[in-house]
């Protein structure tokens, strides 16, 4: 089920992907320099990026000749993909109640819904969820998310229009220790990341959160919308220069052929990819594993 969810999520960009072997000899033609720029072009139109381009593509070249053979093809090409993503992977580590996960990125991306659905992916795991609304400019932003709590059956704490979103922070911590809430995730002000003072409110954000303990918060996750493609490497960028960005969330992976930024994202910047947004269902965040997407994206592959 899981599988075909992803399966499903992912059609667009694997058409693509598809697209790049059904219009190539890459791996037989007696000329294999002359189908790489064929190749090199359907990978960055799916935005894996320039970068990771020329990754995959110099591993094909150095491993080619290993492989030889049609049906070892799929297998190498998997295992390629399935490296550029373990490498960015976080480790693991010791939790510590409260689980703290603040939340940030730019208006549009899905960041409030997404936090929703994180609630409820935590909560069917049986977690004490404590969702935080500090999103204090947009009053909208914060019934939003109250009405999602409400619908999910976790509780909220909601902030007043022009309040500090540090205090409201604070306020979400101590209420974690007194009610003892397993898991607290934190919603920010969608951000305009070429404000320097908005920037700076969340550097202030996580400062008040490590001044109450100073592992908190243990996760900063970058919500990025994988349909802006390169646009949203770009974003991914300028958070990680300013925050400690410890994983990022993509959402609407399945409206995209663009979904190769995950490849981007994870050699260009190291930040792991931790959830995938596959659709507008409450259940429709799942936890990024490199071997199912890289399954997905290659499933049904027809080399010519």
């Amino acid at each position: 089920m899981l599988l075909e969810k992803i399966r499903m999520g992912l059609s667009k960009t694997r058409e693509k992907i598809h697209e790049a072997f059904l219009s190539t000899g890459i791996f037989f033609d007696k000329d294999f320099e002359s189908s790489i720029p064929v190749f090199e072009e359907i990978l960055l139109s799916s935005d894996v990026g320039v970068k990771a381009t020329n990754e995959i593509i110099a591993r094909l070249k150095e491993r080619r000749k290993e492989h030889e053979k049609r049906e070892d093809v799929i297998p190498l090409l998997s295992q390629i993909l399935i490296n550029l993503l373990i490498s960015s992977e976080k480790k693991e580590e010791e939790i510590i109640h409260p689980y703290t996960i603040l939340t940030v990125g730019v208006n549009g991306t899905g960041k409030t819904t997404t936090l929703a659905k994180l609630a409820k992916h935590f909560k069917d795991k049986g977690e004490h969820v404590l969702l935080v609304a500090a999103d204090t400019y947009r009053a909208a932003g914060v019934e939003q998310l109250y009405l999602w709590g409400r619908n999910i059956g976790v509780d909220i704490l909601k902030s007043q229009i022009g309040q500090d979103p540090a205090s409201i922070a604070f306020d979400a911590i101590e209420s974690a220790f007194t009610k003892e809430y397993t898991v607290v995730l934190i919603d920010t002000a969608g951000r305009l990341h070429t404000k320097k003072n908005l920037m700076e409110e969340l550097k202030k954000m996580k400062n008040v959160l490590s001044k109450k303990r100073e592992d908190l918060p243990q996760e900063i996750f970058l919500i990025l919308d994988a349909t802006t493609g390169q646009n949203a490497l770009s974003q991914a960028k300028i958070f990680k220069d300013v925050l400690d960005v410890t994983g990022t969330i993509l959402t609407k992976i399945d409206g995209t052929a663009k979904g190769g930024i995950v490849f981007a994202i994870s050699l260009e910047l190291g930040i792991p990819i931790r959830y995938i947004g596959i659709g507008e269902d409450v259940d429709d965040l799942i936890e990024f594993e490199p071997d199912t997407f890289v399954a997905s994206l290659l499933e049904g592959v027809v080399l010519q």
